[in-house]
């Protein structure tokens, strides 16, 4: 589904990736884990055509994506949830759904999507007509979370979605991803620093580092690997 081969992206002298590849097939769950800084949400970015790529080459579903505007992305599935959530914060939580579902694909399902979204996240029908800037942390991470699946997509990409939250609220949203993808097929691109948590939930992962794909590997792999363990599990 997404193929990204030897893709390069600076800013200014600072190159920020440098020959990436990855896979992620239709119904995958891919993680891509690695210290703050490592390129990781340059890397969604460079999906989402909200940065521009020096080299290499980025291709989702056959559609070659620099030849795609940013805004058009979507309408192929792509649907990214960025880092630090992003809400509309004067808009309600409603509001914010419904800003999620632009493609007529999803305009026209979006009373069942809605209804899906709200038994994943039975606070959001909780707080329909409450202002996304007044909600918590983690009540905000599920508004972003429904937001990206109101649009239907074939690849979620999630960037660090446990970014700011209390550990346990951290766990919940996890165990809402996790469950997302078990239940939808969807395929899921998952970016995120705490390791252990995104090595459980995968069934193939990435190790960036210094804009480097550094380790890769099926779950069990990357969860064995003397590296992994010391670097990033504290074992």
């Amino acid at each position: 589904m997404l193929r990204i081969e030897q893709l390069c992206v600076s800013y200014g002298d600072l190159r920020a990736l440098e020959n990436v590849s990855l896979e992620v097939k239709a119904g995958a769950f891919v993680a891509i884990v690695g210290a703050n800084g490592a390129g990781k949400s340059t890397l969604f970015k460079a999906i989402s055509g909200t940065v521009p790529t020096l080299s290499g080459r980025l291709e989702f579903d056959g559609h070659d994506l620099s030849t795609i505007a940013a805004p058009q992305r979507a309408l192929l599935g792509i649907a990214h949830v960025p880092e630090g959530r992003q809400v509309f914060r004067s808009l309600t939580v409603l509001e914010n759904l419904e800003m999620g579902a632009q493609t007529p694909a999803a305009r026209q399902s979006f009373d069942a999507t809605l209804a899906q979204i709200y038994t994943l996240f039975p606070r959001l029908a909780e707080r329909s007509g409450q202002l996304a800037g007044t909600l918590s942390g983690g009540e905000q991470q599920m508004v972003a979370i429904g937001r990206g699946l109101a649009s239907r997509p074939k690849l979620l990409m999630l960037d660090e979605p446990s970014m700011g939250l209390a550990p346990a609220v951290a766990d919940a949203i996890f165990e809402r991803i996790e469950q997302v993808h078990r239940e939808s097929g969807m395929a899921v691109l998952l970016v995120e620093q705490r390791v252990a948590e995104a090595l459980h939930a995968c069934s193939y992962g990435y190790v960036l580092e210094s804009g480097r794909m550094a380790l890769e590997g099926t779950h069990d792999v990357l969860i064995s690997n003397p590296r992994i363990k010391q670097a990033y599990l504290g074992m």
